[in-house]
């Protein structure tokens, strides 16, 4: 299990129930790949292998690896004719190289990053590719923030300091990829609003999705008083017609070795 990762414990129902958008807007990233069949493609944090058996049935040979059990036991019952394992994205070897290393909305969870970076340069063939997209800087700022502003306010400013997630630049990230060899052919950082699909408590089930670890050893009570609070503060700013939205950040970057 990765320590460089602090949220272990995920619900792949709720992911799949209630978060789809997570790897539905990974459809665009799978064209930006454009699979080949007879190629082999390592699909690095794959969730519930949504995005995994659609780079398969482009007839590449596909490998996915994520770091919860949970999720990969899913992807497992519901593509059984695709290769999945539980492997950290700091801590993974294959002995057979890839021509492609495809990631969505996983790298901003890899605090090491420079040990991320370095697996997947290992991983890649000459020439192979990296097609990557996740949350850049200001990625959900106002969710965030207003998390933050609630733990802090009820007194829990070490749970508001946890270092959860990686936003970076652009700028800092693709100097990350060129410093360990990699050229960078392309990068955006760009704005995604993006609904949520629970149109009554949609950032209070974000938080629970994405945010739990933000909660250790704090009463449920007290936990559901703070999702309260942050959900009423964001109704200016994340609410519109009836819907939820989270304040997505995204960045995307294309890579050769």
């Amino acid at each position: 299990m990765n320590t460089a990762i602090v949220h272990t414990n995920w619900n792949a129902h709720l992911y799949d129930d209630k978060h789809s958008f997570v790897f539905k807007y990974g459809e665009d990233l799978v064209d930006v790949l454009k699979p080949m069949a007879g190629e082999r493609i390592l699909d690095l944090g794959c969730g519930t292998g949504y995005l995994t058996s659609i780079i398969a049935a482009s007839g590449a040979a596909v490998v996915g690896v994520d770091n919860s059990l949970e999720m990969i036991t899913k992807a497992k019952a519901a593509y059984p004719a695709v290769e999945f394992k539980v492997l950290s994205a700091t801590e993974f070897y294959f002995d057979e190289h890839f021509n492609a290393i495809f990631s969505n909305a996983v790298l901003h969870w890899v605090t090491e990053k420079e040990k991320a970076i370095d697996c997947m340069y290992r991983n890649l063939k000459k020439s192979g590719r990296l097609v990557l997209e996740f949350g850049g800087k200001q990625n959900v700022e106002r969710i965030v923030t207003a998390l933050k502003n609630s733990l802090t306010k009820h007194g829990f400013a070490e749970n508001a300091a946890i270092p959860l997630w990686y936003f970076p630049s652009l700028n800092e990230y693709t100097g990350l990829l060129e410093k360990r060899g990699f050229r960078v052919t392309y990068a955006a950082h760009f704005n995604r609003d993006t609904q949520l699909n629970d149109t009554e408590n949609g950032i209070k089930e974000w938080i629970k999705m994405f945010g739990t670890a933000f909660f250790k050893g704090i009463e449920n009570a007290v936990v559901n008083e703070i999702l309260e609070e942050v959900q009423q503060a964001l109704v200016p700013t994340n609410y519109r017609n009836g819907q939820w939205f989270a304040d997505y950040k995204r960045l995307r970057v294309i890579a050769t070795k």
